[in-house]
């Protein structure tokens, strides 16, 4: 059975600025993209990013890591117990101090961490979707929760109320925007990783939507890529730049410090799907990135983005 670490004493863990150090530099190698956003961000934010990421990682590694096989039911229940006993202060491994600390300094609800344990259930009993609907329940639970879980971070734009005919209206909320961010580059990793996925048996791409295009599962793993494979693949990519449009329609409601960094991650996230373009939609030989010089280009875009839009 895959193995949690246990309680240990809080005198044995790291020190807060090595707990964060440590988030850091998980962050930075493992997801180089959105490590980059984070670092337009000011420090208390984007160290408080980067703790939540590495929780959510290490919550997704649980079912799609190493030692994934031993994972069961029972490792799930546990990771859960031990998110309760986080979010009661009490950390229980070095990176939890960081989070620990991340919780105390901005108001984090955790049903979008417990959300996130239920859609690794699903990966533990389901490597097909019938349907979009199912497709985006998951999506929502592994990735759309990252969107509630840093939007506390982030923060919300309060100068519109100065005005005085708005000083009595709600505050405005992004967080339907943040999910549709975090579904758009969900289905954006799922078309990335599509030979990665099939290779380990499991198959995102709804089926019903093989099915439109006369799509066989057989071709999928055979790696077929022809007039019905691109048509598809250009189908999945107009559904996930929705969900990236409906997202942009929220920056403008985050607080200024935020939105320039949210633009840069959401634009160089979606940069994938113009590279998947670019590599004729041949996600089984080639795996599609954003090179170091491309990124270079949106980052002016996504500044002067922030702040006229």
């Amino acid at each position: 059975m895959l193995q949690l670490p246990e309680s240990p004493r809080v005198s044995s863990l790291d020190s807060l600025k090595d707990a964060y150090e440590r988030c850091r530099q998980i962050t930075a190698e493992f997801s180089k993209t959105f490590y980059l956003g984070t670092l337009l961000m000011p420090e208390e934010k984007r160290r408080a990013i980067w703790a939540i990421y590495v929780w959510c990682r290490r919550t997704d590694e649980l079912v799609d890591g190493p030692q994934s096989e031993l994972a069961t039911d029972a490792t799930l229940d546990q990771w859960e117990q031990n998110l309760e006993s986080i979010f009661a202060g009490h950390p229980i491994d070095d990176v939890d101090v960081a989070l620990v600390d991340t919780l105390e300094r901005f108001p984090v609800d955790i049903q979008p961490f417990r959300d996130m344990i239920e859609g690794q259930r699903m990966d533990l009993y389901r490597n097909r979707y019938e349907t979009f609907e199912e497709l985006h329940l998951y999506c929502y639970r592994v990735a759309g929760t990252v969107g509630l879980m840093t939007t506390p971070v982030m923060g919300v734009d309060e100068t519109w109320k100065t005005a005085p005919w708005h000083r009595d209206q709600p505050t405005p909320n992004p967080e339907p925007e943040a999910v549709a961010l975090g579904i758009a580059n969900q289905l954006t990793n799922i078309l990335r990783d599509v030979g990665e996925d099939a290779r380990r048996g499991r198959i995102y791409l709804p089926l019903e939507d093989l099915a439109r295009f006369n799509y066989t599962e057989k071709d999928l793993f055979n790696e077929v890529v022809d007039d019905r494979w691109r048509a598809l693949m250009q189908f999945e990519i107009k559904r996930a730049r929705k969900f990236f449009a409906e997202a942009e329609r929220g920056i403008r409601l985050l607080s200024p410090d935020a939105r320039f960094p949210v633009w840069a991650a959401l634009m160089l996230y979606r940069g994938i799907l113009d590279a998947i373009e670019r590599n004729h939609y041949d996600v089984f030989r080639q795996r599609a990135y954003v090179p170091g010089w491309r990124k270079s280009l949106y980052l002016p875009l996504a500044k002067l983005k922030a702040e006229v839009l």
